[in-house]
């Protein structure tokens, strides 16, 4: 009875996964499409490379890599759900979802980070933070999520199931007991972490707006927006892919065979968090365009026209505008404390 209830659960959670191939590739087509574009402005057209655009660069990269990844997904899902590759490419697609998962966590907390020194302490970061030490903590990212991802490529199998093969994003039940301490730690120190961080900076951005006097209203709703859409990011897929997944984990390994429509609505909540995630390579693109004077036409506007005109942006330079800077120390603003900062 209890192998039948598994046989069942198991057909139903194949079902829902066969309905999601064309949110992947809608997905494919705008993140390739989007991240090529954004990814080709900045060789092509960035002049400048301060330490935001080399940030916003290395996480169009680790976008890229990933949507092409996603038409094997997608054709895998596209029923009846088949996995046609092999192990090696199963392996190395589980790989490339960590990766860039991590990856785009990072990347946002740098730019975070780098926005909250630029605008909360300018005089702090002028003439320190240069566009080499953005590239230095980019290559430091790119080890570290390497080396966090490694373990999918142990974890990550193929499993003969009747007709059909499935590639296995987590590990087989009989390593879940090993790999959901890893999937808990990465939940903690590579998203909960980040997250507390990218909340600590945006807050602290919103409060120094609020209290500059040369900011006006409107221009204090655009930074609320910008803040908010950041927030918003790790609260709408992040940290819901993180709980889900880990929920969804320890429902496995407790073998609660007899609660087949707990289990099904834990996967079936669990795979949309992944469809969430997934599409933030579609809009990280929106990112990039208030991040980088490429993406508003350089190849077509003159330098130093409308470079300033937008009114987040406006707002972002004003915090560090006098009176606010004069009653810290009578001093003009850095010249370089707007570039700090993307």
């Amino acid at each position: 009875m209890a192998a039948a209830g598994q046989g069942s659960c198991n057909g139903s959670f194949s079902t829902f996964q066969e309905g999601m191939w064309p949110a992947l590739a809608l997905e494919f087509l705008l993140a390739f499409a989007g991240n090529s574009f954004a990814v080709y402005r900045f060789v092509a057209c960035e002049r400048r490379w301060h330490t935001g655009i080399v940030f916003s660069f290395n996480l169009a990269v680790s976008d890229l890599l990933y949507a092409l990844s996603l038409p094997f997904l997608a054709i895998y899902y596209y029923p009846p759900k088949h996995w046609r590759y092999g192990l090696a490419l199963c392996k190395l697609e589980r790989f490339l979802f960590t990766c860039n998962l991590y990856g785009s966590i990072f990347f946002l907390t740098c730019i975070s980070l780098n926005r909250y020194l630029g605008i909360v302490h300018p005089f702090l970061v002028h003439g320190r933070l240069e566009s080499r030490h953005a590239k230095l903590l980019s290559g430091a990212v790119w080890l570290l999520v390497g080396a966090i991802s490694a373990p999918t490529l142990h974890f990550s199998t193929l499993r003969t199931r009747e007709n059909s093969t499935e590639c296995l994003g987590s590990a087989t039940d009989a390593q879940l007991p090993t790999y959901l301490p890893y999937s808990l730690c990465l939940a903690a120190l590579a998203c909960a972490l980040p997250f507390l961080l990218t909340l600590f900076s945006y807050a602290a951005i919103f409060r120094t707006v609020c209290r500059n006097p040369n900011i006006t209203p409107l221009e204090k709703r655009k930074v609320g927006g910008l803040v908010s859409v950041g927030v918003a990011l790790y609260a709408v897929s992040y940290l819901p892919y993180h709980i889900l997944r880990n929920l969804n984990l320890g429902l496995r390994l407790a073998a609660r065979v007899q609660d087949c429509q707990r289990a099904l609505l834990v996967h079936s909540a669990y795979q949309l968090s992944k469809i969430l995630v997934t599409l933030n390579i579609c809009t990280h693109p929106l990112l990039y365009a208030a991040l980088a004077d490429s993406m508003r036409g350089c190849c077509s506007t003159p330098r130093g026209q409308g470079q300033d005109k937008a009114p987040e942006r406006v707002a972002l330079k004003a915090a560090t505008d006098p009176p606010q800077l004069t009653a810290l120390g009578g001093n003009q603003p850095p010249t370089g404390a707007a570039d700090a900062m993307p």
